[in-house]
């Protein structure tokens, strides 16, 4: 936990340094509070004079609002230094998984990330809280105490050395069993959040097929894990405070019979053995306090490794040293993948093997194949959304490694396979490549998209809302709006990784028909885009300048409609699948 505030402390310097200094003076009141009962007891109640009684009641009072004063002053230093840390460690995770791989983001897991955005800031902000407010004051007063309480009377302090000793081994037991429980809690926290997230997000499905009992048996059984470590570890927490307090009071006790008997032979005054008692209790009640704080931090420590392991995961996919922004405006091809090879993590099997093709630029590039043939990796490669492990691939003259990723990515207007919306307004959505985009431009889009007539049909038009993920449009709609929102700003590339599987036939011609009339911003030979198509559909991809066929990750055809007739038998029985045997058969005689 140490390395993690080490990174996030500096703005927050004062805080850290104010907060502890303001009950250190508290401390000094809480020291000071037994001594002046005591004067009181022996000179006032004792002495029978009112005044004095008096005197030290409006000290004692004044301590107090002191106190007090510099307990708020603490409490504000805490809040301000465990919440801005906090924030700044949720904006560094968050920064970070957006610079992660999908490779990375798979191995930690969606609703792992989401936990340690969460509970464990929330573990770590906790313990920041507890440590400016507490860290200070509870070793320090038990120190204080134990001090105070030897100067009234040594021989007393004894019953301090014999009771110490038993509360320090009942922690000492109780934490040694409780410490594993805590990371395991955080993983079984995981898992609840997994099944969490599977159970909203395939809701539809669960219901379609009737497996809600299945579900809710899967959740309960989950969620039953979690409960038994939480009970052990309260089981074990329970003893904790009873037998602290159990050793503490018989400590008490025995101050108040040894304490009476030398009150009886002189030796001490009534006032010293309320003060000792107080100081026994403040020493003891320390050690508790530190024991909580003990089991604070050590949960704090725990969500602190699992914040570091994804602040400290290297990105695998980032910009070089002196990357590339401009393309090579004298480069022939706009796309080029030579011997291009790519693996999933862990597979032994290339998802991409070995594909060559090369696009020219303002040329349309149409990919086909069957489900699971390696389409949308092969299209990922483009924006480097996953890196090449074996080959090469080229944007615009350049090594896609060569470029800096956001220029690259600002070169390409990338339509998902998934079409995802964020929550907001179309028109925030749209001017997510360009945010200086005009009503103009955004229409423009839309037209493009064929999205316009549905857009313009709504009552606030570009600023209508959308929820979350786009639940309140069609699938058709959210997938229109996608392919606008990456024509905005006119990219050089365009990639539609099976963009148009919800629109019909006459909408997904008029897609395409308006998307080769496109210019780019800052085009080149011509200025016309560059443009990649992935689709099942043949009636998509034929018009296409290059047709690459895909089947288990290899390009076993590349050319044009009519030479893959003729030369790729799996293109033939696509298209005679689709377009009727007829058309497959002539073309190839």
């Amino acid at each position: 936990m140490i390395e993690l505030l080490k990174r996030f402390y500096r703005p927050f310097r004062l805080e850290c340094i104010l907060g502890p200094l303001s009950k250190l003076i508290e401390v000094v009141f809480d020291l000071t509070t037994p001594l002046v009962v005591m004067r009181m007891i022996d000179r006032g109640v004792g002495g029978r004079s009112v005044e004095t009684v008096l005197a030290y009641g409006g000290l004692l009072v004044l301590m107090a609002c002191a106190g007090f004063v510099f307990t708020l002053v603490c409490q504000k230093m805490a809040s301000r230094a465990s919440q801005g840390m906090g924030t700044d460690m949720r904006n560094a995770l968050f920064e970070r998984v957006n610079a992660l791989s999908y490779a990375e983001i798979d191995r930690f897991g969606t609703p792992s990330l989401i936990t340690r955005i969460t509970n464990d800031v929330n573990q770590v902000q906790l313990a920041i809280a507890l440590g400016v407010r507490q860290l200070t004051r509870w070793p320090l007063l038990s120190v204080g105490s134990m001090i105070a309480a030897m100067a009234i009377d040594a021989k007393l302090s004894i019953i301090f050395f014999i009771s110490m000793p038993l509360i320090g081994g009942i922690f000492w037991f109780v934490m040694a069993r409780c410490v594993p429980y805590f990371k395991r809690m955080q993983q079984k926290l995981d898992r609840i959040g997994l099944l969490t997230r599977e159970g909203l997000s395939g809701a539809r499905v669960v219901r379609a097929f009737v497996r809600e009992d299945h579900e809710r048996e899967r959740f309960r059984h989950a969620a039953d894990e979690q409960v038994d470590i939480a009970i052990a570890v309260g089981k074990l927490s329970c003893v904790l405070n009873p037998a602290t307090f159990l050793v503490m009071n018989l400590a008490v006790c025995a101050i108040l019979w040894v304490g009476g008997l030398q009150v009886n032979a002189g030796a001490l005054t009534q006032g010293e053995v309320m003060a000792f008692v107080n100081y026994m209790t403040q020493t003891l009640l320390s050690i508790v306090y530190v024991a909580n704080l003990v089991v604070v931090f050590t949960k704090a420590g725990a969500s602190a490794g699992r914040i570091l392991e994804v602040l400290d995961c290297e990105p695998g996919i980032r910009s070089g040293a002196d990357a590339a922004t401009e393309p090579d405006e004298h480069a022939e091809f706009a796309i080029a993948l030579r011997d291009a090879c790519f693996a999933y993590p862990g597979s032994t099997v290339n998802a991409v093997d070995h594909v060559t093709l090369e696009l020219p630029r303002g040329g349309t590039l149409g990919i086909i194949g069957g489900t699971g043939s390696g389409k949308s990796t092969l299209v990922s490669l483009v924006p480097r959304l996953h890196e090449v492990t074996g080959g090469s691939v080229e944007v615009l003259g350049r090594d896609v490694r060569a470029w800096d990723l956001d220029a690259l990515r600002r070169q390409v207007g990338f339509v998902p396979q998934k079409a995802e919306l964020v929550s907001g307004t179309i028109r925030s959505n749209l001017t997510w490549r360009d945010p200086s985009a005009t009503d103009a431009d955004l229409w423009s889009a839309l037209e493009t998209a064929q999205a316009r007539e549905f857009v313009a049909a709504l009552p606030l038009g570009l600023d209508a809302p959308v929820e979350a993920g786009g639940k309140n449009f069609s699938g058709g709609q959210r997938q229109r709006l996608t392919i606008a929102r990456a024509l905005v700003g006119s990219p050089r590339i365009i990639v539609m990784d099976d963009s148009a599987s919800a629109l019909d036939f006459k909408t997904d011609a008029s897609l395409r028909t308006a998307t080769r009339g496109l210019t780019c911003a800052k085009g080149a030979q011509g200025g016309d885009p560059t443009t990649v198509i992935v689709s099942q559909r043949v009636s998509s991809v034929r018009d296409a300048d290059l047709i690459c066929v895909m089947r288990h990750g290899s390009a076993v055809g590349v050319g044009t409609h009519e030479e893959l007739l003729s030369s790729c038998d799996i293109y033939r029985e696509i298209c005679a699948s689709q377009l009727g045997a007829g058309e497959g058969a002539t073309s190839h005689a």
